[in-house]
């Protein structure tokens, strides 16, 4: 009877470790996702090309909420600076989720708002966000823009 209850313990001890150890990398990557996507949203209010193409993986892509497919980094980063131009306002990204669907892989979701927080004028959208590390840095994989409908 005490060897089973010798092994279950180090079965128990043994099970919870490795949770206990990803913790802290959890808590760093969710800080790294969250940041790139305020990298973001600061690249795009300074209209800087290669500090939004530097956030973006060679194949990602972007579905705006005009409808437009904007596919690979060299079609985003010009996109992107068109919309800004013709869309003007000051943007955000509230992050609200960030959800790891596998250690290097992140899907990030929130309200997208361009133009002065709480105005009647501003657009509320809908933002998601999936990035993905590649070489040790979190890169945006794909954007999702959408309108929220009504309930």
């Amino acid at each position: 009877m005490m060897v089973r209850i010798k092994i279950y313990v180090v079965c128990l001890v043994t099970a919870t470790v490795p949770a206990a150890a990803q913790e802290p990398r959890r808590a760093a990557d969710d800080a790294a996702v969250r940041d790139v996507v305020r990298q973001y949203v600061e690249a795009r209010e300074r209209r800087d090309p290669q500090r939004i193409g530097a956030l973006f993986t060679d194949d990602a892509d972007q579905h705006t909420t005009a409808g437009q497919w904007r596919r690979g980094r060299a079609a985003i980063v010009p996109g992107t600076l068109a919309s800004s131009q013709t869309n003007p306002g000051q943007r955000s990204i509230a992050v609200d989720t960030v959800r790891f669907l596998t250690p290097d892989a992140a899907i990030v979701d929130g309200p997208y708002t361009i133009g002065a927080a709480g105005a009647v004028s501003a657009r509320r959208m809908w933002a998601t966000i999936v990035l993905v590390r590649q070489e040790g840095t979190w890169r945006i994989s794909a954007i999702r823009n959408m309108l929220p409908t009504a309930p």
